[in-house]
């Protein structure tokens, strides 16, 4: 957040995420809180925008501080994003840290599988075998951890807000019993950086798989005997793997997750929509056990998997000036009640979703890895804000209104061109979603695929779905029982 008011340039286009948002500081949240003004959000600054010019005249109350009012410059910018009709804009890149992504002084860094010395592979080695080797009823064995995000204790913190925040104080919960174990006390988990193969360090015990020491279903709720005992983690070989990723263009998503300004909701737009479309393709690409939410945890790959993809979240934090709770409300245009309390909650975890955006956790960095640009790229926007359609931008070919809740398990949507497939998206998701409440809340849900308009245009297309754990009966699953789907053609557009 910008700190001063002093010689501020004069800028006759001013947008909400290069500009505006950063003219307020945490002490001028508060201060204008308290008088029913918000100026964390996208959506308070708009609607109190005259008023806010109003209190920041040089006679008015905001700044509280003196030494912080505006000069005329800023209250200039100001007026004129009024004039032009609040446009959201695109982020200003920041440069990423030498080294290292988080704020100036983490308690840890991460660092990437691949650069760990002998003696970090042997400690983490280590500290996996402690974890495994403790009684299944403790509450920090490798067992009970790796149950909270399958069977039996199955909270699910999937396609929602909570998504990125729950799996990153997860993470944390793991780390730390790591750090339990005698001698591993400076343990840090490693990351997959899956544009690289995954590590051959994952083909060694501990990492190569676990055997579950008990039934997980047994003390689930429905219970689910047998379904998962006895039972011995899966994994792809590295070619499949690779091939998969590829398959689900997990890789693009990733890229495209990392483009975007907005922090967004999974079933519209923004950072977290591409997120989790990476995140669900990741976990289907890396092997059966990874594919089954039930026991997905329980693969050591798990850990190495999630490690990356609270990277990218950081990394992405980092760029868009998001480190802090004030910084990362700005990236929000919907809903931000799920920050704040009461429903700010991670359970089963005491921290929380606030608490998350920054943990004090480091994670190494490649030092000469390019700053690419935003995009604010939307299939809608509001009517008084001007737009332009790019003749380069992809087409956005939405699925709509999947029935989730009748598709026993993570499942495949298939878009096809000319009976041929182009594309494909995974959905991670447990193989009773009806009895999940998490997965509940969102019965229906879409998939988006970003096409070149020269892949399928003028082409006869179309959708399947694919269930890859029915293999008995045969893995397609009929439309209609998912709820017959919708297909949406869309145009994107930016702010112009």
């Amino acid at each position: 957040m910008i700190d001063t008011a002093v010689d501020d340039p004069l800028v006759a286009d001013p947008t909400y995420m290069a500009d505006i948002r950063l003219f307020f500081r945490p002490d001028d949240i508060s201060h204008m809180a308290a008088k029913g003004i918000d100026l964390g959000s996208y959506n308070g600054v708009k609607r109190n925008a005259l008023a806010i010019y109003a209190h920041t005249a040089p006679t008015g109350d905001m700044p509280p501080d003196p030494a912080f009012k505006w000069s005329v410059n800023r209250r200039q910018t100001f007026l004129n994003w009024i004039i032009k009709k609040y446009p959201m804009g695109v982020a200003t890149p920041q440069a990423k840290l030498s080294g290292s992504v988080s704020l100036t002084s983490p308690s840890r860094t991460r660092k990437n599988v691949h650069n760990l010395t002998n003696d970090e592979i042997q400690t983490l080695k280590k500290a996996f075998r402690g974890l495994m080797e403790r009684d299944p009823a403790q509450d920090d064995s490798y067992f009970a951890i790796a149950s909270i995000h399958g069977l039996p204790q199955a909270w699910c913190s999937h396609h929602i807000d909570q998504y990125n925040p729950w799996h990153r104080v997860y993470l944390k919960t793991f780390e730390d019993a790591l750090r339990s174990i005698p001698g591993c006390e400076d343990v840090t988990l490693p990351f997959w950086d899956i544009s690289e193969p995954i590590p051959s360090l994952l083909s060694e015990e501990p990492f190569a798989q676990y055997a579950l020491p008990v039934d997980p279903g047994l003390a689930a709720q429905p219970p689910q005997p047998g379904m998962y005992f006895p039972y011995t983690t899966e994994r792809n070989d590295a070619a499949t793997i690779k091939k998969l990723l590829a398959g689900y263009d997990v890789l693009g998503e990733i890229g495209t997750s990392d483009t975007q300004t907005e922090w967004g909701q999974y079933n519209d737009n923004g950072y977290q929509k591409f997120s989790i479309q990476a995140h669900d393709g990741g976990h289907l690409s890396v092997g059966p056990t990874m594919a089954a939410q039930e026991v997905a945890a329980f693969d050591p790959a798990f850990w190495f998997f999630h490690c990356n993809l609270d990277r990218l979240w950081l990394q992405w934090q980092t760029k868009v000036q998001a480190l802090t709770l004030a910084g990362f409300k700005t990236t929000i245009t919907g809903d931000v009640s799920w920050l704040d309390a009461p429903l700010n909650t991670l359970p089963p975890f005491s921290t929380t979703s606030d608490q998350s955006i920054d943990l004090g956790i480091a994670y190494e960095q490649d030092a000469a890895e390019s700053v690419v640009a935003f995009e604010n790229l939307a299939g809608h926007m509001e009517a008084g804000r001007r737009f332009r359609i790019s003749k380069a931008a992809p087409i956005s070919v939405r699925v709509k209104g999947i029935a989730r809740l009748n598709i026993p398990g993570s499942f495949v949507v298939n878009l096809l061109a000319d009976g041929k497939p182009i594309a494909k998206r995974a959905f991670f998701q447990p193989n009773a979603p009806r009895s999940c409440p998490t997965c509940a809340l969102k019965a229906l849900v879409n998939i988006d695929f970003r096409i070149d308009q020269k892949k399928i245009v003028d082409r006869e297309l179309s959708v399947t779905i694919e269930v890859p754990s029915q293999t008995e009966m045969g893995t397609l699953f009929p439309l209609s029982e998912a709820g017959n789907p919708t297909i949406n053609a869309r145009f994107l557009l930016t702010d112009h």
